[in-house]
């Protein structure tokens, strides 16, 4: 009818407003790139080889060392050490330098130590119902960082713990030559790494 006004409906009796229900919360255009960046670092980061040269630089003074110890921690071919290098460089989780005929590799950033300082209390955790395997844990270098876990890092112990699960191998002469052919031992598997390091 002219003039009239429409009646609200009644509400039902006993219901609350409540708010807006949303689905599952999705990454934001803006913020889904910084977990691809992420992925990567951690991609970077997911080889033994890797970890263990990155715990070598992490225990060494001023977290540097140069590439002779890398190879003697590491036992792996020279060829095969550098491709490994050049996957943390290019992520910048470390950086190098030339000092007359040695190359010395250090930690990119401080809070690389205190990232493998962590994981290696989430390490011995994991395998404290494993007898051997936390004592093989316990035998490698101690890291250092800052505010460290209880427990995190281990005594200090052997340069490499030839069971641990940083996947070491035989290890060779802290002057062990940096070209390309040195082996580490005949059970090492350089073709399987190489193409792992790419």
């Amino acid at each position: 009818m002219p003039g009239s006004t429409a009646t609200p409906s009644p509400a039902t009796p006993g219901a609350t407003p409540g708010p807006a229900t949303t689905g599952p919360a999705t990454p934001s255009s803006a913020t889904a790139p910084l977990y691809a960046i992420k992925a990567e670092l951690f991609r970077c980061l997911a080889h033994p080889t890797r970890i263990q040269a990155l715990e070598v630089l992490s225990a060494a003074p001023e977290h540097a060392a140069p590439v002779s110890e890398l190879l003697a921690a590491t036992g792996v071919e020279a060829s095969v050490l550098s491709q490994h290098l050049a996957v943390l460089k290019r992520a910048g989780v470390v950086t190098s330098t030339r000092s007359g005929n040695a190359v010395v590799y250090r930690l990119g950033r401080p809070l690389v130590a205190e990232l493998l300082v962590v994981a290696r209390a989430f390490l011995r955790e994991t395998l404290a119902d494993s007898g051997a395997r936390l004592a093989a844990a316990d035998a490698l270098p101690a890291l250092t960082g800052a505010d460290m876990p209880p427990g995190a890092a281990a005594r200090p112990g052997p340069e490499v713990a030839a069971a641990g699960p940083a996947g070491a191998g035989a290890t060779v002469g802290a002057g062990a030559p940096q070209g390309v052919g040195t082996r580490a031992g005949a059970d090492e598997p350089p073709a399987d790494d190489a193409r792992d390091a790419r």
